[in-house]
């Protein structure tokens, strides 16, 4: 027995010595790092998808991305305007930062760099951003595909085709994730610009012919809160008819007639966005980068639809601030698809989380906040319980004026100071915002607690 022990290792020492050195292990390489897409809405506000309760609207695709990921049913944008929004999307900055306070002011180059775009190209990033922009001048070199447009829902297109903007939106963006070198990490953003109105054109809202018949029958509900007590109020100097916001509820909704009829032409459109989303979705998986792309789908501020009596957006109510957001993101635990989340999000935290998703560190000056932290996590961190609303004048304090408000979920203190007008809501007991205690006796005490607040916060923005 010893003898054959003997041979069968003596055997194995010899091949051991003959066989030469043992094939080198192939190291495995790290995961790459997630795609991202940003697909940003124009005057959407939080309950305008079918996931946020609307029976109204037809919204399949985006609903269909809050099944598979998170939406977060409490954000909100620190600025109501498209130019402010954007660049604080980009930037991750509240407006006293980044410093977008007027149409036509571009982000300078050396804050660009520290924009997620910029972030993301500088890590290896193949980046592109196709539609509306709408903070100055885009630079071309500031991504490695960039097709700005927007003011029109129809346009021509190639050999003269007549072609909506949100088709053009969804082929542009097809034609990036085609093109794109396949041994990159890619971040798409597509800003959308329906179903912004159209405002030169007398109908507002010009939508493609396909969707109409997913809208034979549909009679839209009457404004949340269009009983005239809401406008009524209205500082004053909102509910006159030099304020932008009643000029334009006159171009749209000032009769139930044109109400339904504008309506369900805006609703058109918002169907029209979701199914360029849906094939912008059906490409990624058709190259197999679904499961490694995040998607983010977020509008860039909330939308009076005759509410107050207004339309649009601008004002710190909660019509024009709160957003819809929704993250689909590969990384959500399959048990846990599907949640919904109520802290405060907002729009200056979309650039951390795509930087987060990347594996990229966010830069100190960014203000926002990772959102994975919340849904990835099984024990999220403490997280904001208010937050600092901010908005510029335009043109004139007669037709948009200055505001500014620490926003809580319990309260809320607006200060109007071209007027010297404040305003103290409730929230618990008056979420629609229509009984002002500012200067009431009863609460003598919490409105000077907010104002000082409200000046802690305008340092810290900047």
């Amino acid at each position: 027995m010893m003898t054959v022990r003997r041979t069968v290792l003596t055997t194995a020492i010899l091949l051991l010595l003959t066989a030469g050195p043992a094939p080198a292990q192939t190291p495995k390489s790290p995961p790459q790092p997630l795609n991202v897409v940003l697909l940003i809405l124009d005057d959407v506000r939080w309950d305008a998808l079918g996931a946020a309760g609307n029976s109204s609207v037809r919204t399949p695709r985006i609903d269909e991305l809050a099944r598979q990921g998170v939406r977060f049913e409490q954000a909100r944008v620190t600025t109501a305007i498209c130019m402010v929004s954007r660049a604080t999307l980009l930037t991750g900055q509240y407006m006293s930062r980044h410093g977008i306070t007027e149409f036509g002011r571009a982000i300078a180059p050396e804050a660009f760099s520290e924009t997620y775009p910029a972030l993301l190209r500088r890590a290896g990033y193949w980046t592109g951003y196709v539609g509306k922009y709408g903070i100055g001048q885009p630079r071309q070199g500031d991504f490695d595909v960039l097709r700005a447009y927007e003011g029109t829902h129809w346009m021509a297109g190639p050999g003269g085709e007549r072609i909506h903007v949100t088709e053009k939106n969804a082929r542009d963006a097809i034609e990036f994730l085609q093109a794109r070198p396949k041994d990159k990490s890619f971040a798409l953003t597509v800003g959308f610009f329906a179903p912004h109105a159209e405002d030169n054109a007398p109908e507002q809202y010009l939508p493609q012919d396909w969707s109409a018949k997913l809208y034979d029958g549909v009679t839209i509900p009457p404004p949340l809160r269009g009983d005239p007590a809401y406008m009524a109020a209205l500082p004053p100097f909102l509910s006159n008819e030099a304020n932008e916001g009643r000029v334009r509820y006159h171009w749209r909704f000032d009769t139930p007639e044109r109400y339904q009829a504008y309506m369900t032409r805006y609703y058109r459109l918002i169907t029209e966005v979701d199914d360029a989303i849906g094939r912008i979705a059906g490409e990624l998986q058709a190259q197999g980068v679904y499961d490694t792309t995040l998607i983010a789908v977020i509008g860039d501020n909330g939308y009076f639809q005759a509410d107050r009596g207004l339309a649009d957006k601008w004002y710190p109510y909660e019509e024009s601030i709160r957003v819809p957001l929704v993250v689909r993101d590969p990384r959500l635990a399959p048990g846990r698809r599907g949640m919904t989340r109520g802290e405060f999000a907002l729009n200056l935290d979309v650039a951390p989380t795509l930087l987060a998703a990347a594996g990229l560190a966010v830069p100190g000056v960014m203000q926002g906040r990772d959102l994975g932290a919340l849904y990835l996590s099984a024990r999220p961190p403490d997280w904001r319980d208010e937050f600092f609303y901010e908005h510029p004048t335009v043109t004139s304090k007669n037709r948009i004026p200055t505001s500014q408000g620490v926003i809580r979920r319990d309260w809320k203190y607006i200060e109007w100071p071209e007027f010297g007008f404040q305003q103290l809501f409730d929230l618990q007991h008056d979420p629609g915002e229509i009984r002002n205690l500012a200067g009431q006796p009863a609460h003598a005490g919490r409105e000077p607690r907010m104002r000082q607040q409200l000046d802690v916060w305008r340092q810290r923005a900047r």
